[in-house]
């Protein structure tokens, strides 16, 4: 029987609604709040303790902490820093902030002195909200960020005030101001692949902007009636990173549900065993998290029971091994989901309204005119690779609220992001008859070797379907007769690894390199099989849990300049 596909009517049938004035914590936590069932209502669950914080309490607690940051001097359109885990103060702290009409900008804790002094000084930020994970790397920059006037501590963090005790003190009564759509509400630095982050200024709109994609990839979450069934959310993703802020945390909360914060580092084990207590039903889980679920768990309904409706994954390209997996085995099709913190959730996938195809970005989400664009921003045809750009009008010809402000301080950043109304992604991928995006990689991780174009994250996806193998990145190794050599950095499972380490290492190395060399060649072209296969511990990666190819090719540039040098 063919699977329904509604894409085309979906987008024929979409139009944005976008009023002039719209506040991002009114629509996640205001309205809920003045609904009769707001204290019985749940907005945060916390899965170490099992303590659960309301939507009245949210709000309350919002309020309160306006207060604070209002005593501090915090105005409208100020940068509050808030450098927290996935803890309820992070969400309240979100809620106070963007009601003042403050910008509301998150730092990973997970950033050393150097990252977090260049976003504090960048962003010129007036406020710092930290607790114990974040303050001591915070007091080591403080010194070097003199527009910072006051460093809030939450929790056992030691810093200028401490929020609990201030707390005390604080009427839990604030008037929230009235923002434009088009006003600032977040500023995200993004991890540029060269030079320097660079700020990128999110408006109250975007959120609404990021709803259709949400809706879809979630299989129509918030759409559940609203009962004792309600939908319970859950990522891993850090609520400092666009995908846990935009696509996890406050698309939850705009729709009136329960998400789940953990503090504790991601495991397999840990990961299922929280989504079986806490009864999740959707969740946005990384391709690299669900590749280590799989080989840890190849079986996992023989251990847990899970209530999972839907799983949107990002970041990299899932491949058919992770892809089969989650329908096979999780009883989930994973829709695939495209974006970044200047235009986010654009492109992707809904199973339950048109088939999702393994190793596919997806299809344009209803709202977002997407096309593969040349250098001349000129649409390419099937087949042939060029640009993900995003229109900034819809199919309909409307504005499309998605849309990134610009970057901090950086006009000619923001000039160089479009061509004409095309705004570039910087990702390259090629589009098929049925409108499906096929992920190529990034513009600068894709290389050429022997006069081939190679895109990494094929080979990658072939290599992961050996059962040695957890995860592999591909780059390029300097070659003075090719250009390139294909070089794959490769991840052991752990039964694997645990055979390495208990014999004879360089023997056990070049068994399994000869393995994944012909693993590889027998499913791709001739060209693409790794010449050099190098086993690694872990691989770099970013916060946001995307692999950093480019430590990895700048690994081997050095290694080829030392050598030419010892030569």
């Amino acid at each position: 029987m063919a699977m329904r596909d509604d894409w085309a009517a979906l987008h024929r049938g979409f139009g944005w609604q976008v009023p002039a004035g719209f506040n991002i914590a009114q629509a996640c936590c205001g309205r809920w709040a003045a609904r009769p069932d707001a204290a019985q209502r749940v907005a945060i669950v916390d899965h170490g303790s099992g303590a659960t914080l309301s939507y009245a309490a949210l709000q309350r607690e919002a309020h309160a902490m306006s207060r604070l940051l209002s005593k501090l001097g915090v105005q409208r359109g100020d940068r509050v820093a808030i450098v927290m885990p996935q803890r309820f103060e992070t969400a309240i702290a979100y809620m106070a902030v963007l009601q003042m009409g403050a910008v509301a900008m998150p730092l990973s804790m997970l950033f050393g002195p150097d990252a977090l002094e260049y976003r504090l000084q960048d962003s010129e930020a007036v406020v710092a909200l930290c607790d114990e994970s974040s303050i001591a790397n915070i007091a080591q920059v403080r010194a070097q960020c003199p527009a910072l006037r006051t460093v809030v501590g939450v929790g056992a963090a030691s810093a200028d005030l401490s929020w609990e005790a201030q707390r005390e003190q604080l009427a839990p009564e604030f008037v929230p101001v009235e923002t434009a759509a088009d006003d600032g509400a977040v500023l995200i630095y993004t991890s540029g692949t060269t030079g320097p982050p660079k700020g990128a200024l999110i408006p109250h709109r975007a959120l609404i902007g990021n709803l259709p994609g949400f809706v879809c990839s979630q299989n129509w979450f918030g759409f559940d009636g609203g009962g004792e069934s309600r939908a319970v959310f859950w990522s891993p993703a850090d609520w400092a990173w666009t995908g846990g802020l935009m696509d996890a945390l406050l698309p939850t909360l705009y729709f009136g549900r329960a998400i789940v914060g953990c503090n504790a580092r991601f495991s397999p084990e840990l990961a299922f065993q929280l989504l079986e207590q806490r009864g999740v039903t959707h969740t946005f889980l990384f391709p690299t998290a669900l590749k280590a679920m799989m080989k840890a768990f190849p079986q996992p309904h023989e251990r847990f029971a899970l209530q999972l409706q839907a799983i949107m994954s990002a970041g990299e390209a899932v491949g058919d091994a992770v892809f089969a997996y989650c329908r096979d085995q999780l009883g989930v099709v994973p829709n695939e989901m495209f974006g970044q913190t200047e235009i986010n959730y654009v492109v992707g996938n809904c199973a339950i309204h048109w088939p999702a195809r393994a190793g596919s970005m997806g299809r344009p989400y209803p709202g977002h005119r997407v096309a593969v664009i040349d250098d001349e921003g000129r649409e390419c045809p099937a087949g042939v690779p060029g640009d993900v750009a995003v229109n900034r009008f819809d199919v309909h010809g409307d504005p499309d609220p998605i849309f990134f402000l610009g970057y901090w301080k950086n006009p000619g950043a923001t000039r160089r992001k479009y061509t004409g109304d095309w705004c570039r992604t910087g990702d390259l991928a090629t589009r098929d008859a049925d409108g499906y995006l096929w992920y190529q990689g990034r513009a600068d991780d894709v290389f050429k070797a022997a006069g081939y174009r190679i895109g990494p994250s094929e080979i990658e996806n072939c290599l992961v379907k050996h059962p040695a193998v957890v995860n592999a990145a591909v780059v390029p190794k300097p070659d003075p007769d090719r250009g390139a050599l294909v070089k794959a950095y490769v991840v052991l499972a752990p039964q694997a690894a645990q055979q390495r380490a208990g014999g004879d290492a360089a023997r056990f190395d070049a068994e399994l390199v000869a393995q994944l060399q012909l693993h590889v060649k027998d499913k791709l072209a001739p060209y693409e099989y790794p010449k050099e296969i190098e086993f690694i511990e872990a691989l770099p990666m970013t916060t946001t849990g995307k692999v950093q190819r480019r430590v990895l090719r700048l690994r081997e540039e050095e290694r080829a300049r030392a050598a030419g040098g010892a030569a």
